[in-house]
C-alpha cells in the first residue's frame, strides 16, 4: 500500500534531541570532572563515567519512547497494514543516520581545522605547548570535540539503535505475529545496563589511572554475560517455541533459540572485537 512520502517522514529527526541533550550533559560534565580531578583520578572517573551513562540511558529511553509514539500514530494512518506501517517506521532510523552524518562530519571538520591551526600557531610560531589555554584556537578545538565526539557520537549511536529496532520490527511484521497482529514479538528489548554501570562506578573503586582500563573491561564482560542471560530468559519465557516468517512467499519456521543465537552472536562478537582492539592499541600490552 503506497502512502504519501510526508506521512513516512514524520519522527525521522528525533536524533537531534539526543545530540542536543548530549551537548548539554557533556558541557556540564566537563567542568564537574575537572573539579573532581583535583581530589583524585577515582572521583573524576566516577563523574565522567556517570555522565556518559546518563547520555546512554537518555539515548535508549528517548529512542524507545519516540518509536512507541511514532508506531501508535502511524497505526492511526496505516490501520491493519502492519507491513506498510513498519516499512514506514524505518524512516525513523534514517533520520538518526542523517543527523549523525552532519554531526560527525561537521564537528570533525571543525575540530580538526581548529586543532591543526592551534598546533601550527602554538608550536611553530609561538612555542606554546599543545592544548595550552593561552592559545584561543584551543577553545575552538574543544567546541569542535563537543560537536563531533558527543553530539555526533550520540546521534550516531541513536541512529544505530533506531535502525536495529526498526529492522527487527520489519522482520517481525512479516511473521505470523505480524499477520495476526500480535504485539508480543514487537517488544523484544531488554535493559541490563543499569546494573552494569554500578560495577564500574560503585562496586569497583578507582584510585589510580591504571585501574580505569580494568574497570571498563570488566564492565564490558559483565554486561555481555548479563545480557546473554537476560535475552535467554526473554526468548524462552516471553516467546513461543516456534512461529513462521514469510520469506518471499515461502513459510519458514523460526524457533525461539534462533533469536537467542542471533543476539548472542552479536553480543559476543562485540566483546571479542573490544578485547582484540584493546590488545593492539593499549599501553598495557
Amino acid at each position: 500500500m503506497c502512502k504519501p512520502a510526508l506521512a513516512t517522514a514524520l519522527f525521522s529527526i528525533t536524533s537531534i534531541v539526543s545530540g542536543f541533550f548530549g551537548m548539554k550533559i557533556a558541557t556540564y560534565a566537563n567542568a564537574r570532572t575537572t573539579l573532581e580531578a583535583r581530589k583524585g583520578v577515582g572521583k573524576a572517573f566516577v563523574v565522567a563515567f556517570r555522565s556518559g551513562a546518563v547520555m546512554g540511558f537518555l539515548l535508549a529511553a528517548n529512542g524507545l519512547l519516540v518509536q512507541y509514539i511514532a508506531i501508535n500514530l502511524f497505526k492511526l494512518y496505516y490501520g491493519s497494514d502492519w507491513e506498510g506501517l513498519f516499512e514506514a517506521i524505518t524512516g525513523y532510523g534514517l533520520g538518526g543516520s542523517s543527523m549523525a552524518l552532519f554531526g560527525r562530519v561537521g564537528g570533525g571538520i571543525y575540530t580538526k581545522a581548529a586543532d591543526v591551526g592551534a598546533d601550527l600557531v602554538g608550536k611553530v610560531e609561538r612555542n606554546i605547548p599543545e592544548d595550552d589555554p593561552r592559545n584561543p584556537a584551543v577553545i575552538a578545538d574543544n567546541v569542535g570535540d563537543n560537536v563531533g565526539d558527543i553530539a555526533g557520537m550520540g546521534s550516531d549511536l541513536f541512529g544505530s539503535y533506531a535502525e536495529s529496532s526498526c529492522a527487527a520490527l520489519v522482520v517481525a511484521s512479516i511473521s505470523s505475529f505480524g499477520i495476526e497482529h500480535d504485539f508480543t514479538a514487537m517488544c523484544y528489548p531488554i535493559l541490563v545496563c543499569l546494573i552494569t554501570t554500578l560495577f564500574a562506578s560503585d562496586f569497583y573503586e578507582i584510585k589510580v589511572v591504571d585501574k580505569i582500563q580494568t574497570a571498563l573491561k570488566k564492565q564490558l564482560i559483565i554486561s555481555t554475560i548479563l545480557m546473554t542471560v537476560g535475552v535467554a530468559i526473554v526468548s524462552f519465557i516471553g516467546l513461543p517455541t516456534s512461529f513462521t516468517i514469510f520469506n518471499f512467499g515461502v513459510q519458514k519456521v523460526v524457533y525461539n533459540w534462533h533469536l537467542l543465537l542471533c543476539v548472542c552472536v552479536g553480543l559476543w562478537a562485540g566483546l571479542i572485537i573490544g578485547i582484540v582492539t584493546e590488545y593492539y592499541t593499549s599501553n598495557a600490552y
